[in-house]
Formats: structure tokens, C-alpha cells, sequence
């Protein structure tokens, strides 16, 4: 209580603070945390969300394999609905895709290893908390001698993408005046500093494995605060005030000492070194970013199904604003198709069909 009255009793200048973890979003939006704060503490979604920023080639190429009678496609199920230029996986699986949706990434060696006739191709998404899974599954597959495995990456690491966020600073995102913010009933007056962002929840996940310290460098490049948070309502609001008590201070803070540590997991992180490496990745919506994912290695490319030249992002419905609510430029209401063509039943873009996707968040607490 003390924590939630510090920050609506808060009469300092404007802050904005943006949370980079798709978790983080859903549960701030189903704790109905943006109506806590004040006009003057306002929350924003970034690039958090694997799914969303996959971009729309990945998806394209994962139908075109799948079309092919040798292949099948194996993945979890949130991705079979994201819009590819033109059609979704599942739309494609109508039309003779072969794709089986499993659970754990280990099933695909299972059915591998079931049906040799066939090749199997994981949809590897994610950031540092699913690739040592991924790394994991190319080992098995090496010492049980699989060779109809495959996978086609878009794994992502958050550090680079948060720093290009910080760089870019949307100069032209926003200007002086009112806005409206009618999930609140409220306006928020003043300026917005150019769409200045102010402090990060770091993401919990994905601390857990590259440890606290892997925003140290950001914290003080850009002499911001990152705050770690856990998952729970009040966790959230914690780490909230502590962003606003670091205002200006290029700290990190870690306030999950239960999962996360400074160092992080080095075992997670020694066997993923062993089989992948940095490369350039295309985020959606942001574009090429340099050394932001991971590719495997060149010893274990004959694991790989093609994924070194899926940059492009193109197609899909021209009106979609996917792209700035995953740079924290709008919220998900100003899109112009939220919640009258763009609904969880028929999205339009990534963020809407994710769970963890801003828009679907937005849509399941507050709905229209």
C-alpha cells in the first residue's frame, strides 16, 4: 500500500518507463496497472514480445517448406496465426501445409525420430531464454544420430534491440500538448519529451539466464535506470517506484533475487556459445540490427533449414501499427484497426495474436 501511494501521490515531472518483457505486459495490463498510476507515470511496450518482432519472411519461409511433401513443420501453437506477407501458418495449413503444433521442442525430435521418411523443421523463435533449449535439442539429435531434424531461427537477444530503442530516442514519436489516454478517463498534459523513455523494467526471464549484469552497459551508456522485476502485481509496482526513486541514475537494480543473479546461468550460456553464434537480425518493425540474434554455428549448419537471409518484412494489412507499438511509439488503442477489424478472432498483426503480444494484452483487460 505504502508503494502504490508513494507513486499516485508522485507530483514529479513526467516519466515514461517501458517494460521489454512479453510477461511483463500481459500482467501489467490483467493487474489493471497503467489505471494505478497517475498521468504523469506512464508505462509503454517494447520489443518484448518473441513472436511479435518475427519478421514476416520467417513466416514465409516456414510455408514454403511446409508446402513441400518431404517437410514438416513443427511448432508451438501461438505462431500459427502470425500474418506472414500474405497468409498465417495456419491459413497455409488449409491449403496443404504439412505443420504439427507441439508443446516442447523436444517433441520434434520424437517425431523425427519416429518417421525418418520425413524432415522435421522446428520454428525456432525466441530471445536468451528459449535458445539454450534450441542448443539442447541440436545435442540430442547429434548423440542419438538424428539427421532429419532441422531448425529455422529467429532467435533474438534483448541488450542490442534496447540499445537501438535508446539511440533512436523517436524524436518525432510524439509533441507538446494533450493526449488522450482513454483506458485511464484521463489526459496527459505536457510535453513528452519527444517520446523520451526514462527507465526499463529489465526483462525477468530473460535475466535469468544473461544475469542482471548483462544491462550494465546500457544503464550507463544512456545513464539510465533498469530495474529487474518479478511477475506478481506488486513486484511490479515495486519496481515501478524504483524506477522513479533512480530517475536519471545509470544503475541496474535487481529486484528478483530469487531467479535472477548478477552472473546469470553459465551453464545455459557455455552450451549456447558452443552451438550458436551473433549475427544481424531484422526485428519487425525496427528492421536489421546489428549482432542482435544468433545463428548456429558453421559446424552445425547442416542442422539449419535456411534462416540466414529472412530480413524482409513486407505485406500484410498496410494499416496495421504493429510496428509502432512494439518501439513504444503509440499505445495499442491508437492503432486505427484496434478492436474493429484487429481483434484476438481476427488479428491483423503479430502483437494481437501473441499472449504476450501488447495488443492482445490490452484487448483481454480492457477489451472495447
Amino acid at each position: 500500500m505504502k508503494i502504490l501511494e508513494y507513486l499516485q501521490n508522485y507530483d514529479g515531472k513526467p516519466l515514461r518507463f517501458m517494460e521489454v518483457c512479453g510477461t511483463h505486459t500481459a500482467e501489467i495490463h490483467r493487474n489493471g496497472i497503467p489505471a494505478l498510476l497517475p498521468p504523469s507515470i506512464e508505462l509503454v511496450s517494447g520489443p518484448g514480445c518473441p513472436v511479435c518482432v518475427t519478421v514476416s519472411a520467417y513466416i514465409d519461409r516456414l510455408i514454403e517448406l511446409g508446402m513441400d511433401p518431404k517437410n514438416c513443420i513443427v511448432t508451438f501453437g501461438d505462431m500459427l496465426r502470425v500474418p506472414g506477407s500474405s497468409i498465417s501458418l495456419s491459413e497455409a495449413r488449409a491449403k496443404g501445409c504439412s505443420v504439427r503444433m507441439v508443446y516442447s521442442p523436444m517433441d520434434a525430435l520424437k517425431l523425427a525420430k519416429e518417421d525418418p521418411e520425413h524432415v522435421y523443421i522446428f520454428a525456432a523463435v525466441g530471445f536468451e531464454t528459449t535458445t539454450p533449449v534450441y542448443a539442447l535439442l541440436v545435442q540430442e539429435a547429434l548423440e542419438q544420430g538424428v539427421k532429419n531434424l532441422r531448425l529455422l531461427t529467429s532467435l533474438k537477444v534483448m541488450p542490442p534491440a534496447i540499445d537501438w530503442i535508446c539511440a533512436h530516442n523517436f524524436p518525432d514519436a510524439y509533441s507538446a500538448g494533450e493526449i488522450s489516454d482513454p483506458a485511464r478517463g484521463q489526459i496527459f498534459r505536457g510535453n513528452r519529451e519527444s517520446g523520451r523513455i526514462h527507465g526499463f523494467l529489465a526483462p525477468g526471464h530473460v535475466s535469468v539466464i544473461t544475469g542482471s549484469r548483462a544491462f550494465v552497459p546500457l544503464a550507463e551508456k544512456y545513464g539510465l535506470p533498469f530495474v529487474v522485476a518479478g511477475f506478481e502485481g506488486e513486484e511490479i509496482l515495486a519496481a515501478i517506484a524504483a524506477l522513479v526513486k533512480l530517475q536519471g541514475q545509470g544503475r541496474v537494480l535487481n529486484m528478483y533475487p530469487s531467479a535472477v543473479t548478477e552472473e546469470g546461468n553459465t551453464a545455459a550460456q557455455e552450451r549456447v556459445d558452443r552451438f550458436f553464434e551473433p549475427c544481424d537480425a531484422a526485428w519487425r518493425g525496427i528492421g536489421v540490427i546489428a549482432d542482435s540474434g544468433r545463428k548456429l554455428r558453421k559446424e552445425y549448419e547442416a542442422f539449419d533449414a535456411g534462416s540466414a537471409e529472412l530480413m524482409e518484412d513486407t505485406g500484410g494489412n498496410p494499416a496495421c501499427r504493429c510496428a509502432q507499438v512494439l518501439m513504444g511509439r503509440i499505445r495499442p488503442r491508437e492503432c486505427p484497426l484496434f478492436g474493429k477489424v484487429c481483434t484476438p478472432q481476427t488479428p491483423q498483426g503479430a502483437c494481437m495474436v501473441s499472449t504476450e503480444g501488447s495488443c492482445f494484452s490490452c484487448w483481454q483487460s480492457e477489451g472495447l
